[in-house]
């Protein structure tokens, strides 16, 4: 493993994690189409949970990489009242410095871009954005917290605690989930989890500072979508997955329900049965 530290313009310094798999030559590459599976974490998941995830996609023959979200993980200064950047600062400014890293050291692949949970929200739009310099998107645990796609007290739990994590952040100036541990987020921009919270309660891709209407371009996003649902996942059902994935009409989607009671992050390191489906996905492109 490699890892190239990333200077964002704010200030920010975050890691991209490398993981080259066998050459062109091997034997395991035989069948292989050359592709970089470059993961997007979730919100609250540092990196280096997913190494083992990136370590097996090598296995198969793939090459792979791993971003940091700022403020988590090795990603430094912590967030604080001084932390401004929210989704679209991070498809607009942070993925594209990362995607330059993954295609520097992998030239000859292919970028496919991994999300897990927000990092699948993320995922579709910085695709949105490029239009055409991705090979495809897998969405694992991914789906949008929209309110109305939960049963039970998911539904108003998501509806108000959504409105009150905002409250929160923006009084504190920062979202303090180092001392409130609600839904494993950990310590946050403000601005990230003001975003979070819009869309869980409108459902409806509208980041503060956005510069292109996100709904409009993902609604003409072509490209390949893999996207794998987990039992026993209670933060994404089945039902949040398919919202967005009906934000993206155009797209050529796969869907596959892993039906080992994983949860929402139990794939990650228990990961046979995923990697062996990203791996099959990944060859028939």
């Amino acid at each position: 493993m490699e890892t190239v530290p990333i200077q964002l313009p704010d200030g920010t310094t975050t890691p991209v994690r490398l993981f080259a798999g066998p050459g062109h030559e091997h034997e395991e590459r035989r069948d292989a189409s050359r592709a970089v599976v470059v993961t997007v974490p979730g919100l609250g998941v540092p990196a280096g949970y997913y190494e083992s995830f990136a370590e097996a996609l090598t296995g198969y023959g793939f090459d792979a990489a791993i971003c940091e979200l700022a403020g988590q993980g090795d990603s430094r200064p912590r967030p604080g009242p001084d932390s401004t950047y929210g989704y679209q600062e991070i498809v607009a400014v942070h993925l594209p410095a990362v995607f330059e890293v993954v295609r520097e050291r992998f030239p000859d692949s292919t970028p496919y871009l991994l999300g897990h949970s927000m990092g699948g929200q993320l995922g579709v739009l910085y695709a949105s954005r490029i239009r055409g310099r991705l090979g495809g998107l897998i969405l694992v645990a991914a789906g949008t917290p929209y309110y109305r796609h939960y049963r039970g007290t998911r539904r108003p739990g998501l509806l108000l605690g959504s409105a009150a994590m905002s409250l929160t952040s923006s009084v504190a100036g920062f979202w303090p989930g180092d001392r409130i541990d609600v839904a494993g987020f950990g310590r946050q921009s403000r601005v990230l989890i003001s975003d979070w919270a819009r869309l869980a309660r409108g459902g409806r891709f509208e980041p503060a500072g956005a510069d292109i209407d996100y709904e409009q371009r993902l609604a003409r996003l072509s490209l390949p979508v893999l996207s794998i649902t987990i039992e026993g996942d209670d933060l994404t059902p089945v039902e949040s997955a398919a919202h967005l994935l009906g934000k993206l009409p155009a797209a050529d989607i796969t869907t596959w329900h892993n039906p080992r009671r994983l949860g929402h992050n139990g794939w990650i390191r228990d990961n046979a049965e995923t990697v062996a489906k990203v791996a099959e996905w990944l060859r028939d492109r």
